[in-house]
């Protein structure tokens, strides 16, 4: 069996590719860093690292060892935050790491909700997109993630394997367009209708998400501008440099009023669900804190 000291030391050698730089990282003595290494080796029964100049390669075996023992140390992690949470039954606060939208708005809501409910409860939050967040509640540095994918994507079931998801919230998309823009006017428009617009494009995902839209309507979108910034998206819209999709939630709390939001036709969807350990929803406090977020999601809707 491996020591879980010795992977950990390990670990921190891999990523920083020397024994003198693990030691300032851990703080700790460089023989300790290299000491634990030589256990590490008679353990295995060979070498991890080979010298190369001033520095270390792994072997194939330590590439290996690297590969699989960080998913270990995340596993046991997690494994220790949760059952600690469960044996003793008291966690005062709960760490909730969420995308931008559902952190302004609809963690503020559920947070009213527990106030009521639970005033001695604490909130962490942490600001992530998918799929990093499911990392975080992997490696135990979170409670519960709140994500979201769009309607006909699959699933990483590889980054939430082993996870209870609840679904929160399936919100339609709405074009935005400058107050003056020839569909500010309408009440719905179909999508073929913004082939010869020019585009303001979001994240990543959203930026997938729109082209998939589009090419359903039989057209590639001209992108002339891409951004994560919600705002700055809104702000490049009513400037005239493109129209943009977004999920309505983000209208929910912020609106440029220079803008318009159109709704569209045959659009995607956008879904969004949490994530926590099976075990952590029997803690009642998580269970208040899932059932708060249901419920100022269904506000939403």
């Amino acid at each position: 069996m491996f020591d879980t000291r010795q992977l950990e030391v390990f670990a921190t050698v891999a990523r920083t590719g020397s024994f003198s730089a693990a030691a300032r990282a851990l703080h700790c003595s460089q023989p300790a860093v290299s000491q634990q290494m030589r256990a590490l080796e008679r353990q295995v029964g060979g070498p991890l690292f080979v010298r190369t100049g001033r520095g270390l390669h792994l072997t194939e075996a330590g590439r290996i060892l690297a590969e699989r023992g960080s998913s270990l140390l995340d596993l046991l992690s997690a494994t220790h935050q949760q059952v600690s949470a469960i044996a003793t039954h008291d966690i005062g606060t709960i760490r909730i790491c969420a995308f931008p939208s559902a952190n302004v708005a609809l963690v503020p809501a559920a947070a009213a909700i527990l106030a009521q409910e639970r005033p001695n409860l604490r909130l962490e939050l942490v600001e992530e997109e998918p799929p990093d967040s499911f990392s975080l509640l992997r490696a135990g540095e979170v409670d519960l993630v709140i994500s979201f994918s769009y309607a006909g994507e699959p699933l990483d079931d590889a980054a939430v394997n082993g996870m209870l998801r609840v679904p929160l919230l399936r919100e339609p998309l709405a074009l935005l367009v400058p107050t003056g823009h020839r569909l500010a006017g309408r009440g719905r428009v179909a999508l073929e209708e913004t082939a010869e617009e020019r585009w303001i494009a979001g994240c990543v995902r959203c930026q997938r998400a729109l082209h998939q839209a589009c090419g359903a309507a039989g057209f590639t979108p001209d992108v002339t501008c891409s951004t994560d910034d919600n705002l700055a998206i809104q702000s490049l819209v009513t400037a005239g440099l493109g129209v943009a999709l977004v999920p309505r939630l983000l209208l929910s709390f912020l609106q440029h009023p220079g803008l318009t939001a159109v709704d569209v036709e045959s659009a995607a969807e956008r879904i969004t669900a949490l994530y926590t350990w099976p075990d952590l929803i029997r803690l009642p406090i998580m269970r208040a804190t899932v059932d708060a977020l249901i419920s100022a999601s269904a506000a939403k809707a």
